[in-house]
């Protein structure tokens, strides 16, 4: 939404604006406060409104942070187009009503609508373009005409003006081939381009000096008068036009500065620059096919104009016909369009006096003998130009676009969030405060992103839980080196390339590195930790004859463990992790867990004490002698620890000894006599000593099945 100075525009408008406002208020004291004003507008435009890096690499946080805190508004673009990028173009065809068209400019409307307005020298008629709220749109199309005649016959060039103070619109024309026909023409749009009947006023051939004019430019000075500048074709005359202090007025005190140091030759076009505080003005030359440079000075009231030809750049201009001016990120960029090989070419300069650089594009979109080329214009993160070519009176749009390779495109608050390129290249940051006000500022700024550099580093290692590792993260050219981690970690290598870390579970390490560049390279270490658990359960007491089933509910369990338990006596399998137990006395149990997923073979091993308790005598409450399990087909004495059993006898409900043993491992087969006993209940007494010595007795009941 902001032209770049193009042909000086913008910055007339804020000076016009800001001088106009002050000798409506003062002005017996304007001049005084005029030059106070200026030196207050140079003041702010040296401020710097925001700070970013030069320099990082892809991938690498990129934070910018505003120098305003106060605007109204504020507008970032991440990725935007910058004018140093090659452009694209697209031909829109010859549907638009051109006649052979000699000049195009575009601009914006104070209500956000853009313009483009077209000479067509074949049959005298000025065109509107009506782009709508963006000049990617296709425009519609308005023809004026000749204006009732007011319109130079054969028109040739055009520029636009604002007066800030009367808020009105003007453009003017210029137009002859010949001296006999050349004629500069004012219209007048007032408020809004978008007037259907614009006036206009038709000065003929002031001071008779004109003789096949182009290139016309004006501007209002310091002094507040108003002064034209064109370049003669056919005589290669510099004319200088003073309005004084009205735009509106005819123009008095013609004046030939003549050919500044003989650098004009047949020129086509002229282009204004405003550059540190001077005026510069392009001219390409169609006679010896060159650019040349006008220094005007620090005031276009002036009848001393030094001349530079600048000359062919390496034959890259041939037959030049138009050229518009532009100033983007710090550098001045001039377009020219050549009219017999219809290539593009740009200039890339640090300041109006150079270096220049040029770089040529070839033929872009289409061009076709192209004849004009309008300013360049901004919106937000678009830039557009638009050239008419003569051959085929067709239209061609140059866009240079919005890239795609940031995090975050765009932002609209005063504090932008962090974000990442994630291509290396040069990327232009677009800062706009107050846009669309008369304090409006504007920025821009490339960064370059370059490719990460090599670096060396463990690539997701893996480690048993208990071990350590060493950490490395090496890069030759890396001025500096930080791990930020502090978990497990050598501290006092922190500054190094290579550091120890012990992690007892999974965790990443974050490390940072330096270049002299500019560039910080931002990486991590993902240690993954192997976890074994081997729970073999808690230490435990059970009864003298009893089974326990040992491992805890914190054992690692899935088919990548395996499992070996020792001692393996009394164990129905020491492969299982919960192993039943049955041990005759007092026994320490341990269990290792190997994990075999990761081929590091991790493991862990945690032991468990089994307590035997002889202080009674266990036997089972029932059995069936015709059972199958061994277990439950006899009655008899459970314990392991008793060393001696002084008697088990067991009686039926009448009190009739059925069975009697001494010896712990003999059993009652539920028969008396030979002869097998009823089903029913019977009494049971026993008497022994346990390992320990201890005397036991018991006496219980035992129920036999059928």
């Amino acid at each position: 939404m902001y032209n770049f100075a193009t042909k000086v525009r913008s910055y007339c408008y804020i000076s016009r604006l800001l001088r106009n406002f002050f000798f409506w208020i003062m002005k017996k004291s304007l001049l005084l406060v005029v030059i106070l004003l200026l030196s207050q507008l140079n003041s702010l435009q040296a401020q710097s409104l925001f700070v970013a890096p030069d320099t990082v690499c892809v991938g690498q946080a990129v934070k910018a942070n505003s120098t305003i805190f106060d605007a109204a508004s504020y507008y970032w673009g991440f990725c935007s187009g910058s004018i140093n990028f090659a452009p694209t173009g697209t031909n829109m065809g010859s549907g638009f009503g051109f006649h052979t068209p000699s000049s195009i400019e575009t601009i914006r409307d104070k209500d956000g609508r853009y313009y483009g307005f077209v000479l067509n020298a074949g049959t005298d008629e000025m065109l509107r373009l009506n782009y709508g709220t963006s000049l990617n749109n296709v425009p519609t199309v308005t023809n004026f005409g000749n204006l009732t005649n007011g319109l130079p016959h054969h028109p040739t060039s055009m520029h636009i003006t604002y007066d800030t103070v009367n808020t009105r619109w003007h453009i003017f024309v210029t137009g002859g081939y010949t001296a006999a026909e050349s004629q500069l023409a004012r219209v007048d749009f007032g408020p809004k381009l978008s007037n259907p009947l614009p006036n206009v006023a038709n000065f003929g051939n002031p001071g008779g000096l004109l003789n096949g004019p182009r290139g016309i430019f004006v501007c209002q000075d310091a002094d507040l008068n108003w002064y034209g500048y064109l370049v003669n074709r056919n005589n290669n005359l510099l004319i200088r036009l003073d309005f004084t202090f009205n735009v509106s007025n005819t123009p008095t005190n013609v004046q030939s500065l003549g050919n500044p140091n003989g650098v004009l030759n047949f020129p086509t076009d002229l282009a204004a620059i405003i550059d540190n505080d001077r005026y510069y003005f392009f001219v390409t030359n169609r006679g010896n096919s060159t650019i040349a440079r006008l220094d005007i000075g620090g005031t276009l009231n002036t009848t001393s104009v030094n001349g530079t030809n600048l000359g062919d750049f390496l034959f890259r201009v041939l037959e030049p016909s138009s050229i518009s001016l532009t100033r983007d990120c710090g550098g001045i960029y001039a377009y020219i369009t050549d009219s017999s090989t219809s290539q593009l070419v740009c200039i890339q300069m640090a300041t109006a006096l150079g270096a220049y650089t040029p770089v040529t594009y070839s033929v872009v979109g289409g061009m076709n003998f192209p004849s004009g080329i309008s300013g360049i214009l901004r919106d937000k993160d678009e830039l557009y130009a638009f050239i008419v070519n003569t051959y085929d009176s067709s239209l061609t749009k140059l866009s240079i676009g919005q890239c795609t390779n940031a995090s975050i495109p765009s932002f609209s608050e005063v504090t932008p969030p962090v974000y990442h390129y994630d291509a290396p290249g040069t990327y232009n940051i677009y800062y706009v405060i107050n846009d669309g006000q008369p304090n409006m500022q504007v920025e821009c700024k490339q960064i370059v992103v370059m490719p990460t550099p090599n670096i060396f580093i463990n690539l997701n290692p893996t480690i048993c839980e208990g071990d350590s590792i060493k950490l490395y993260a090496i890069s030759n050219y890396a001025d500096s080196i930080k791990w930020t981690s502090n978990y497990h970690i050598d501290t006092a290598y922190h500054h190094t390339d290579t550091i120890n870390a012990w992690p007892d579970y999974t965790s990443t390490y974050y490390v940072s590195l330096y270049y002299p560049d500019g560039c910080i390279v931002d990486t991590s270490i993902h240690i993954n930790v192997i976890k074994v658990m081997a729970d073999a359960g808690p230490d435990r007491t059970i009864a003298d004859g009893a089974v326990s089933v040992l491992g805890g509910p914190g054992m690692s369990l899935g088919e990548g463990f395996t499992y070996h338990w020792n001692s393996y006596q009394y164990l129905d399998d020491t492969t299982l992790p919960y192993p039943t137990a049955h041990p005759p006395f007092d026994i320490t149990y341990d269990v290792t867990v190997t994990e075999h997923l990761s081929g590091l073979g991790c493991q862990s091993r945690d032991t468990v004490v089994v307590h035997l308790n002889c202080g009674d005598i266990y036997a089972p409450n029932a059995f069936a002698p015709a059972s199958t399990s061994p277990g439950a087909n006899r009655f008899g004495i459970l314990n392991l620890e008793l060393i001696q059993l002084n008697y088990l006898r067991v009686y039926d409900r009448w009190g009739v000894l059925v069975f009697q043993t001494s010896s712990p491992s003999q059993m009652w087969d539920g028969t008396y006599n030979g002869t097998p006993c009823p089903t029913g209940v019977y009494v049971w007494e026993a008497d022994g000593f346990c390992s320990s010595g201890k005397e036991v007795k018991k006496q219980g009941n035992v129920s036999l099945l059928r």
